[in-house]
């Protein structure tokens, strides 16, 4: 008999979260309202580099996020000032949990429980409250001249961005930070993860192109512009990028 009552117990807890989750995901990409977004600078590598870098960000120099939104949703009927509201917050002075580079799917999901918590301990942002959290891990070029492969959740709405503490990698940190942000949205990655080339045909912005090579543009989640069958380079800034039609029905800009 308890132990009946307990599995009840158990499966009713589930379908709460599962359907607080699905209410959660729902509003956040109804795209009546602003997508409340805050970025979380975090001194990725304790340099004073990147400490005076970050100390020096401030909410406009996000903007071409913001006007990259406006313009696509644009695209698919949705005529909106303010798609999504970023906002900064306060620099995170602890390091996230790294993810397990060789590990198996449960030792994912204990990272991912184990993230949202510590993003749940560290938000000290005084605003309303974020429905999407990017704690961005800023490096000195210098030091760092490669950074570890960013993650977007969709469940938890949250993503770690590793980004370059340079002004010159403004645009190319503008770039990483909207195709994360579009995961935690439930976008998918386009691009093959062996070679990082865009996966044809939603890799491309313009699959229907004749001759399909070069493309113009990249497709955000295909992540680059493809040249020719064997080459792609990165786009230099938000204005080469487009929203894709699937990338558009899987963020719920086409219902």
């Amino acid at each position: 008999m308890h132990k009946h009552l307990r599995f009840f117990i158990l499966l009713l807890v589930l379908l709460i979260v599962a359907l607080g989750t699905l209410a959660t995901n729902m509003r956040a990409t109804d795209w009546s309202h602003p997508l409340r977004v805050v970025i979380y600078p975090i001194n990725g590598d304790q340099n004073d580099t990147t400490e005076d870098y970050i100390t020096r960000l401030d909410e406009q120099d996000f903007s071409p996020i913001k006007t990259f939104f406006i313009e696509e949703l644009e695209q698919y009927g949705i005529t909106s000032d303010e798609p999504i509201h970023i906002a900064l917050s306060p620099p995170v002075r602890q390091l996230p949990p790294q993810i397990p580079q060789q590990g198996n799917t449960l030792d994912i999901i204990l990272w991912s429980l184990k993230l949202r918590y510590w993003a749940f301990q560290r938000d000290e942002y005084q605003g309303p409250k974020a429905e999407v959290q990017l704690f961005a891990l800023f490096f000195d070029p210098l030091t760092s001249p490669a950074v570890k492969h960013s993650t977007g959740l969709e469940k938890g709405h949250l993503a770690v961005i590793n980004l370059f503490a340079d002004k010159r990698h403004k645009d190319s940190n503008l770039f990483i930070i909207t195709h994360e942000l579009l995961h935690t949205l439930g976008a998918t990655d386009k691009y093959d993860l062996a070679n990082n080339k865009p996966v044809y045909p939603h890799g491309f912005a313009e699959p229907e192109l004749q001759p399909l090579y070069p493309q113009t543009y990249a497709e955000v989640m295909g992540g680059r512009i493809p040249i020719n069958e064997d080459n792609s380079k990165i786009p230099e800034t938000l204005n080469e990028v487009i929203i894709g039609q699937q990338t558009a029905m899987e963020i719920r800009l086409i219902k």
